[in-house]
């Protein structure tokens, strides 16, 4: 396989199609030319198509599994040679933890929980595989068919991919002769972590089976793409990070990930949304063109291609209006790939991640404090990456612990390095102390007395720090550490509550007001090399969106980082930017969005178990414009000129005391500046 044929194309569709056997005839309707004038249309690079699906039918003659029997026609085969004339690429979607025809003609088969049951007949669901049995077996036959019968297609893509802790009857015995105890709950975790190192190796090969270079990827939602799963990664040829802003993942989740991969290097990423309202299967459920073309360029901005998720009606046809939202978002990205190509991170600045140090290869884990810094430096317009335990420190100026990410022997030799070469550390909560004891982990000049048992409690914020029209103490709703600052700057005093609450005594209707005097103890403190909060600042932005609070944090940020500061700009808290950097063109790229999400829905019960409940739903309507966006950019490069791209106009700037100064006059939705040096 060449070279360009591992590179990730920008403009895919993922195209679902889970298809029962009682609907009657399908792809009736099916035509090559018109599949391929609206994938043209569509401005689309790369569709993934089925091979086989949740039902458990194939849509293409098989002798290993089951034709649809109401198809008429090797649809795989007729829509790979479709899009292979027009230059669109074509990889072959296997359904692999999901497989309802394999699990009703082999019950044993199926994943079992602890109580010794497995999903209702009567709720309308797929029923997990458990790929200890000869389920795994089956499933790499058909793969290997796959490979053969297909060749000329663009990879595999797998789906459902996760292993859960199983009982079945399979699994006990086996768990038992390896030495781990099937009553555990953790062992049946680490029995299963085994099994799914199994089921990578053994599909990865099948996939490879002929085309020992193919393209290959395996999808659980990203659960094992995320920080701290670094063994799994050999078998993927590049990464997909399905994320549905709308289908439960949220806004904030895509950037999160984005910001690891962006830092690893070995692997390209695209980012993948839907073109639905909700979630996966959601027929006529569409959603605003402009959310598309926001998210699809907010994949750009992370350095990320884009793959959007469809689902092909039982008719065979691709739904017009899924074509024309698509068209409005991938025109625009078409337009902008020169810009994004071997694009990679400038930032600055990058989180360690909690749950990738705390806990590698644990599902499910605790990331909310790290979605508490990523929003912190979203909204702070501070540009950033996340790293894992062994990633790469030499890119940045600052690191951040937060939290409760306790620094092991080997890190901290790590991070002592890195402040001796002029690095910096932001640490929060109990990240100041080592993983194995309760000692400082770092040079600072404070004594800790341990976990405060009097909480909520409040910080008068010092002068410079304080949160705008706020000169009261404000409340720290979680537990923070007693500290006593003897060095550097104090953030701020504790104020302690007048008791904690209880059903004993409490004040009023929520937690105890503040006693009137200051306690003994600070807020935190800022020395020439750390900065640190005594509360877990991020973990409590996650939870509560207290705006005082992060304004505080930023404040803190702002004054520790002085004039080192990467980006400083006015656009608003829901405004986006990113720096990312062309080296072969010598160019930098600076991406600023901006999109009103508003919440609507609500929450409502079920209809039947059959039916989803409802939820408050995260969405995009207006691209509202911004006017006259101030920008200044610190960098040692000698900037000859800006653009906006993909216009091209030349856009004017200044450049003192090597920071580029310039004001954009209107911001609708993104704009690529480009810095040309």
């Amino acid at each position: 396989m060449t070279k360009e044929r591992y590179e990730l194309r920008y403009r895919q569709v993922h195209l679902d199609f889970n298809t029962p056997d009682d609907l009657g005839p399908i792809c009736t309707r099916f035509d090559k030319k018109k599949f391929q004038e609206k994938l043209l249309e569509a401005h689309i690079d790369s569709i993934t198509c089925f091979s086989s699906c949740h039902h458990g039918w194939n849509y293409h003659p098989t002798e290993v599994g089951v034709m649809h029997p109401e198809l008429k026609f090797n649809l795989l085969r007729e829509q790979i040679d479709a899009c292979h004339e027009i230059n669109v690429r074509v990889p072959v979607y296997i359904t692999a933890g999901f497989n309802n025809m394999i699990a009703e003609k082999n019950p044993g088969w199926r994943v079992v929980n602890a109580e010794g049951k497995i999903i209702s007949p009567f709720v309308g669901a797929y029923h997990p595989l458990c790929f200890n049995t000869d389920y795994l077996d089956y499933l790499c036959r058909s793969t290997e068919e796959v490979a053969r019968m297909f060749s000329d297609a663009d990879g595999i893509f797998f789906d459902i991919v996760g292993q859960a802790p199983c009982c079945c009857p399979k699994c006990i015995k086996d768990m038992a002769a390896a030495g781990f105890d099937p009553a555990n709950p953790d062992d049946r975790i680490a029995f299963s972590a085994v099994v799914q190192k199994k089921y990578f190796e053994k599909t990865t090969a099948a996939a490879r089976s002929v085309n020992s270079d193919w393209p290959v990827i395996h999808n659980d939602g990203g659960k094992r793409i995320e920080p701290g799963f670094k063994e799994y990664f050999p078998y993927f040829s590049h990464f997909e990070l399905e994320s549905l802003p709308t289908g439960g993942w949220g806004y904030d989740h895509f950037p999160l990930l984005a910001a690891y991969h962006r830092t690893e290097r070995s692997h390209d990423f695209l980012g993948m949304t839907g073109a639905y309202h909700t979630t996966w299967g959601e027929y006529g459920g569409f959603k605003h063109p402009n959310a598309l073309r926001y998210e699809c360029a907010a994949m750009l901005a992370q350095g990320a291609k884009c793959s959007i998720g469809a689902d092909l009606h039982p008719c065979g046809i691709l739904d017009d209006s899924f074509c024309q939202v698509v068209a409005a978002a991938y025109k625009e990205v078409e337009e902008k790939e020169p810009w994004c190509r071997n694009a990679v991170t400038a930032a600055e600045v990058a989180m360690l991640s909690n749950a990738g140090c705390n806990s590698p290869g644990v599902i499910p884990r605790n990331k909310n404090s790290e979605i508490g810094v990523l929003r912190v430096l979203q909204e702070g317009h501070i540009p950033f990456d996340r790293l894992d335990y062994d990633g790469d420190f030499t890119p940045y100026k600052v690191l951040i612990l937060a939290d409760d990410l306790r620094p092991d022997e080997n890190l901290r030799v790590r991070l002592q390095s890195f402040i001796d070469r002029g690095g910096r550390l932001i640490l929060s909560g109990s990240s100041l102390l080592k993983k194995e004891s309760d000692e400082l982990a770092f040079d600072l000049p404070l004594t800790v007395e341990g976990p405060d048992p009097l909480f909520p409690n409040y910080v008068a914020c010092a002068d410079e720090f304080a949160p705008d029209s706020v000169t009261t103490p404000i409340v720290m709703y979680r537990q923070g550490m007693k500290v006593k600052v003897s060095g550097g700057k104090s953030l701020g005093k504790v104020y302690e509550p007048y008791y904690r609450r209880t059903y004993l005594h409490f004040c009023s209707h929520l937690h105890t007001p503040a006693l009137p005097d200051p306690s003994e103890y600070d807020a935190g403190v800022i020395t020439d090399r750390i900065l640190y909060f005594s509360h877990p600042v991020f973990l409590q932005y996650t939870l509560y969106g207290h705006v005082i609070l992060k304004q505080y944090i930023l404040k803190a940020i702002r004054c520790f980082l002085k004039d080192t500061l990467q980006l400083e700009t006015d656009l608003p808290s829901q405004g986006r930017v990113t720096l990312l950097h062309q080296k072969e063109e010598r160019r930098y790229i600076l991406h600023a969005l901006y999109a009103n999400t508003i919440l609507r829905g609500m929450a409502s019960p079920a209809l039947s178990t059959e039916h989803f409940a409802t939820t408050p739903q995260e969405v995009i309507e207006e691209l509202n414009p911004l006017y006259n966006v101030h920008f200044s950019l610190k960098t040692d490069r000698n900037i000859k000129k800006i653009t906006l791209e993909p216009a091209g106009s030349e856009q004017p700037f200044t450049a003192v005391d090597g920071r580029v100064e310039f004001s954009l006059n209107k911001l609708v939705c993104h704009q690529m500046i480009v810095l040309h040096y």
